[in-house]
């Protein structure tokens, strides 16, 4: 500790002394009431400071972040609480949040995303169909400039956008194949070039 971190301790001290002898000089007739109150002040004090010092923990419980550990041409990802994996890509430049699911066929951007990507959905022909679970809806095929997994970048990538609303854009297997390995185990997702 610092000389001035010192000096703050005995400051804090000595008031925190001060205050609880003038509580306890005025409260002497209720000297047990005033025991439960320290106590329950005491047992708030402590949870807060336990709180403070496990948030990252409880936060990372409650809602993790998806984390993308990267080495080389090596990108691994935990799985989510919801149990799916979350990849952000660089789509045009823009980063762009991904589902990754090997039940779709293309990269598909919502509209939303796609509009963030600099394409214009409103001015997109959408000839395709698509059977999803939540039945048929009409796709475009667009193609992205460059899409970007941390160091693993492609360009003029085939895509289509999706017709009807949807939350997140996902990442099917047109994409994943771009990787040699693509491997699901222990909650962890791992892609290799």
């Amino acid at each position: 500790m610092t000389g001035e971190q010192i000096g703050s301790l005995v400051y804090l001290v000595l008031l925190v002394t001060a205050i609880a002898g003038w509580l306890v000089a005025s409260q002497r007739r209720n000297l047990g009431r005033m025991a439960q109150y320290a106590a329950v002040w005491s047992f708030i004090f402590i949870g807060a400071i336990v709180a403070v010092g496990l948030w990252t923990d409880i936060r990372n419980t409650v809602a993790p972040r998806q984390s993308v550990m990267m080495e080389g041409a090596r990108i691994e990802v935990p799985q989510h609480v919801d149990g799916h994996y979350y990849l952000t890509l660089e789509v045009n430049g823009t980063p762009i949040r991904f589902v990754v699911d090997t039940g779709a066929t293309d990269l598909v951007l919502s509209r939303e995303d796609a509009r963030r990507a600099g394409i214009d959905p409103d001015a997109l022909v959408f000839s395709g169909r698509a059977l999803t679970a939540n039945g048929t809806v009409d796709t475009a095929p667009v193609t992205l400039g460059t899409v970007a997994l941390g160091p693993a970048a492609d360009t003029d990538v085939r895509a289509v956008v999706n017709g009807t609303d949807m939350e997140d854009s996902l990442l099917g297997m047109a994409y994943l194949q771009r990787f040699d390995r693509l491997e699901i185990s222990g909650g962890r997702l791992v892609l290799e070039r």
